[in-house]
């Protein structure tokens, strides 16, 4: 198949899909590919912001992993990124159409990053231990239900049941 023929054929897929759409799943598609696009400059800016980051340490040689503010400033900017990637991975699979809505154990997925990033970026000494058990006991209460959420599509799975979010 042609360059020629393969953008003609993709076009006229596209236009197909968008007559047969219904106005809203134009609209939502529409704000997912924008919200995609977005998300995806944001997390290039911050990788260069890390990568200048960790330079900057280097340069200055107080790369030190072990120190807990560098560990916080390095790990706190990955975890970042991955929460990025990974919600904008749930907003590209909405956009193609894959799934109608966003699912919960990805949002759940989402939440246990950000909950992990906290604990790597909190100061331990700055913090009252009853907020370190609330984070904690979120931390436990989302794990568990997202192993419930795997273990229920797991049991569907066997038993031939479409997953239901």
């Amino acid at each position: 198949m042609t360059e020629r023929n393969w953008q003609q054929t993709w076009l006229h897929k596209a236009t197909e899909k968008a007559r047969k759409a219904k106005p809203y799943h134009l609209f939502e598609n529409l704000i997912a590919n924008i919200l995609v696009l977005l998300i995806s400059f944001i997390v290039v800016i911050a990788l260069f912001k890390l990568g200048e980051d960790v330079i900057n340490l280097l340069v200055n040689k107080a790369f030190d992993p072990l120190k807990h503010e560098t560990f916080q400033t390095v790990f706190g900017g990955i975890m970042t990124l991955l929460i990025a990637m990974e919600f904008k991975h749930s907003i590209l699979v909405v956009a193609k159409r894959q799934q109608n809505i966003i699912q919960v154990k990805t949002v759940i997925l989402v939440s246990l990053l950000a909950l992990a990033r906290k604990f790597i970026i909190l100061d331990i000494q700055a913090i009252e231990a009853a907020k370190i058990a609330a984070l904690a006991l979120a931390l436990i209460a989302l794990g568990a239900v997202y192993w419930l959420m795997r273990e229920r599509d797991a049991w569907n799975m066997e038993h031939g049941r479409q997953e239901e979010g």
